[in-house]
Parts: C-alpha cells; structure tokens; sequence
C-alpha cells in the first residue's frame, strides 16, 4: 500500500533463525520457528523491500505480528540493520514499520544486542544526513521502542497505537499508582512531545511521500 502501484522488491529473504541457546519452554524454540514458518509463510517477523514511493527510492523495513508477535531476534536485527547500511551506501531514504511485542527471549542476549546494533547503523545515516523514518503500529514495544522505533528523524504512529517499553499493567505495579487515562497510546504519546504525529493508515503513504520530499529537498 505503501509503494507505487504496490510494486516492490523484497531482497535479504534468504536469512533464518537459529536456536543457539537450545530454548525451550512449552515447546522447542526450533520448533517453533518451524511452526510460525509454516503458518505465516515468512522466514521471520520482518520483510525487507525496495521500491518507489511517489517516484523515489526507499527501503522499507516492515514487521509482522503474525510472527511470533513480531518480536526481534538476531534475524530481526540483521535485517533492519542492513536496510539501514544499504540505505547509507546508497544514499536511500529507510523506513521501518515496527508492530512488536519486544525483544525475543528465546534468543537472549542475542536479542538484546539488537537494540545497540540497529541503533548504530541509524547513527550513520543521521550523519550522513540520509532520512529514517519510523512508523509505530499497534503494539509497539519492549526492546523494539526501546531501540530503532523511536530513533527516526520522524517518529509516527497509527491511531490509538500502544507504545512504550514495559506494559502498563507492570509499571502500575512497580510504582503502586494507577495511570492516567489512555497512557502509552499514541495521542498521549503525541501530546507529551514523544511523537511528531499520529497518521491514520488510510493517509499514511501520502503523509510519507510528503515529508519525504521535504527531507530530500533540504538535503540535495
């Protein structure tokens, strides 16, 4: 919906999840990759495209809930990652639409490294002043805010998104208050300055190709 008559090209596709640590809760964590594959017909959470978006180049990073709630593992974020490093080496706008649960634990540490891996592939492309451009869809959070979704030169987010590290349930029990009203959705979020602006889906492509143009003008 996003690219020039829904044309694209999904590259980086041929990259899977091991199970280093032998995880295993209910189940394998292997057999639950193998399981999620099936049913989603995806490698993991996340595709990578390129295409036109109102006749400009960019690559987008997109998440799938469907996939173990979106969560990001080593797959995760080496893929958002060499978006942003194809981005930087040829000079293309990225986007990233997350929709996550947070990091995957069944990966541990390898997961968490993640957040600092995506996080210095972004810092290369502010340099560089090349645009990044996060959209934060319902859920989005743990590890996956806490890392690549809020560190766009744009932040924004779908209507009535939940966003935010730990939920709301766990941080009324650690600080023993209740929370305002509508707390961690996205027009909360937009009018405490943690987001530039909530887009409903339907204007979503317009609204980038705009600010897109905006970028790309002020950065010949």
């Amino acid at each position: 919906m996003l690219y020039d008559n829904g044309d694209y090209e999904l590259y980086d596709e041929h990259i899977y999840s091991k199970d280093p640590l032998g995880f295993k809760d209910s189940k394998d964590y292997s057999a639950r990759l193998k399981e999620h594959q099936e049913k989603t017909s995806l490698q993991d959470s996340v595709i990578n495209a390129v295409g036109l978006m109102g006749g400009m180049k960019v690559l987008i990073s997109a998440m799938d809930f469907s996939f173990m709630g979106g969560s990001m593992g080593s797959v995760v974020g080496e893929k958002v990652t060499r978006a942003l490093e194809r981005g930087f080496k040829e000079k293309i706008p990225v986007i990233v639409v997350s929709c996550s649960g947070g990091a995957r634990m069944q990966e541990g540490a390898l997961s968490l490294m993640q957040m600092m891996k995506t996080s210095a592939a972004i810092g290369k492309l502010g340099e560089a002043g090349i645009p990044f451009i996060s959209v934060m869809t319902d859920p989005t959070t743990g590890g996956t805010t806490a890392s690549y979704a809020m560190l766009g030169d744009l932040n924004i987010a779908e209507p009535n998104a939940l966003i935010g590290f730990a939920g709301p349930r766990v941080i009324e029990q650690t600080i023993k208050e209740k929370l305002p009203k509508g707390f961690q959705r996205s027009e909360f979020l937009l009018q405490h300055g943690m987001l530039d602006e909530v887009v409903n889906r339907k204007h979503l492509r317009s609204y980038l190709i705009r600010v897109l143009r905006l970028f790309l003008d002020s950065h010949p």
